[in-house]
Order: C-alpha cells, then structure tokens, then sequence
C-alpha cells in the first residue's frame, strides 16, 4: 500500500506542476496584455519621429507634414518630420524597418515605389515591404494623367492608342525614370492597349516635363500634381486620368475607362507604417485618430492642393493593398523586363 501510495503521489506531483505552470501563463498573459492596454493608453508620453524617405517637398513630404501637423494636436505630442533620402527611398524606409517598434518611429511612405523598390531591388532592399512593417493607414491617393504635346494631333486617349499602332515603336513617351511608377505605368499602357512605343527615361519627373512642353518627346503618364499647372496652361493636353474617378484638379478629363480603355487604373499610393511588431493597441490608436483626422475638410482641401485624394483604410486593408502592388507591379516589371538604373 506504502508503495502505491507513494507511486500516485510521484505521479500526481508532474500534473500539479503542470497546472501550476499554466496558470503561471495564463497570469503572465493577462499581465502583459494589461500591460500593453496600458502603454497603449499612456502612448504616446514623448514626441514621434515620421520619416520620410524623401527629401523636404516633394508630395511625400507635403503629405507628411500635414498629417504630422494634425497628429500633433490630436495626441498631444509632437511628431516631427524628419526627411532621410536617398536610394530612391530605401534609405529612410530601412531607418525605420529597423527602429524599435514602440510606435515612436513612424514611416511616411510612397508606398506604390516602395513595392516597385521591393520588386526592381530584390536582394539588394534591407527590408520586406509586407514583413517589415506594421501598416497603419493608407491615407492618400495621386492618379497619374495622360499628358501629349500640344503638337501631338491626338486629342483622346482611344486617338492616341491609334496614332501609336500606326507607328509602332516610333511615338515617344517619357517618364521619371526607369522603374518609377510613371515608367511602369506606361509600361503596362502598352501591354493592356497593345502598343509599341518609344521609353524615354529622364532622372525626373521636371525635366521629363521641361522636355515634354518643348517638343522633344511627345507623351507621357504623369502625376496629376505635377501635370495639372501646365494643362491649365495651355501648355499639354490632357487625355484621361488613371483613377477610378474623375480627378478634382482636372474635373472635365476622362477617366480611362470613360476614355474606352478598360482594366487600366493606377494611382500612385501613400501611407503610414510602423516597424514590425509595434503593439497593436499602438497602432489602433494611431488608426482611429488618422480617421478623424483625415475626414476634416481642410485635410481633404489641403491634400488636395497636392493632387492626392484623402483615403483611409484599416491596417488589414493597408496590408491587403501594400500585397496587391507588389504583386502588380511584379507582374509588369517580369513582362516588360525592366530594369533598376
């Protein structure tokens, strides 16, 4: 009997351990979840660095700054923006891919180049744009418009895709350079209209544009904020834009697709991540408040002013959009075999 009821006794000491153990768990769990509510709840107690990979004003940047301006009063702290460019914006997203991730070092991305970046500068990118951050917000979107020389006899868009099968290879169309989002949106132009053109590559959407007005090349697909001044002018002709909708700046330029040419819409997409890991009642709390911010009409006036609409999205819509353009984007860049410069 002796024995027995020492055997039991061994057998049963293993389970209490057990038991013990999990509830040692469970304890730690729900001290650490208290405690991350809590952090949440104190966050933030010290001013927020929101890099942006750019140098100051370009769109980026204006963006970031309005929305850092806002957050500012609406969390009581001060985010303070903090340009790092270089390496065609790698070099301030890698800054914050690796930062701690406790919701004090923002990213304020281009988020269409960084996915390009992703894709054109496999292996020699730091960072995973879909492993490396925490998605906040989308929080602005920029159509891209097809803009000719005044000279070009093509006045729409479906006239256009006429004159280039005509003259295959011949009709010239520039962009910012060879892998931005307006090279690759041409790039994919070609492929859904069925047309062969002429790429020609600038370091830059300025002096693409200065050579556009003055005849050199002939088209191009460029941002809205930077085309819309000259076709206000007089000085290009716009023939669609690349949104879903019809955009603000250019109220009586067609869409694409009202223009005839369906499954072509690109705009390009800005956003606001966190390092990977940052807790996630951190983020919440930065979501929410870009959604009340970002549904303020002078928000929305002020980026518009830049060409961008306001947007807001969840931080699992954000993450779901983010895969969307790098798998987009991947797809033209294979197709077209593009190249980084």
């Amino acid at each position: 009997m002796s024995d027995r009821r020492t055997t039991a006794g061994v057998a049963r000491m293993p389970r209490r351990a057990v038991l013990n153990s999990l509830l040692a768990l469970c304890a730690a769990a729900t001290l650490g979840t208290g405690a991350s509510a809590l952090a949440a709840e104190a966050y933030p107690d010290r001013p927020i660095r929101m890099v942006v990979p750019y140098p100051p004003g370009g769109a980026t940047d204006v963006i970031g700054r309005v929305l850092a301006q806002q957050l500012t009063g609406a969390l009581g702290q001060t985010v303070v923006v903090e340009n790092r460019g270089g390496a065609a914006g790698n070099i301030g997203a890698d800054v914050v891919a690796k930062a701690t991730p406790d919701g004090y070092t923002l990213l304020m991305g281009a988020l269409t180049s960084h996915s390009i970046n992703a894709v054109l500068y496999e292996g020699r990118v730091n960072y995973d744009i879909e492993k490396s951050f925490a998605p906040i917000s989308i929080v602005g979107t920029v159509p891209l418009v097809f803009v000719v020389n005044p000279k070009v006899p093509a006045k729409t868009l479906p006239e256009l895709i006429n004159e280039a099968k005509s003259k295959p290879g011949s009709l010239t169309i520039a962009s910012a350079g060879n892998g931005s989002p307006q090279h690759l949106a041409a790039e994919m132009f070609k492929r859904v209209a069925g047309v062969d053109m002429l790429h020609v590559p600038y370091k830059g959407s300025g002096p693409a544009m200065t050579d556009l007005m003055g005849g050199q090349v002939l088209t191009m697909i460029e941002t809205v904020p930077a085309a819309q001044a000259h076709v206000k002018a007089g000085k290009l002709n716009a023939l669609a834009v690349t949104s879903k909708d019809r955009a603000a700046a250019l109220p009586d330029t067609p869409t694409a697709a009202e223009a005839g040419l369906a499954n072509f819409e690109v705009s390009s997409m800005f956003g606001i991540v966190a390092p990977a890991g940052t807790p996630a009642p951190v983020i919440e709390k930065l979501n929410t408040t870009l959604k009340t911010i970002l549904a303020k009409q002078e928000v929305k006036d002020a980026l518009e002013r830049q060409g961008a609409i306001a947007t807001w999205t969840t931080p699992a819509d954000a993450a779901a959009r983010i895969s969307a353009e790098r798998k987009q984007w991947a797809t033209v860049i294979r197709d077209a075999n593009v190249k980084a410069e």
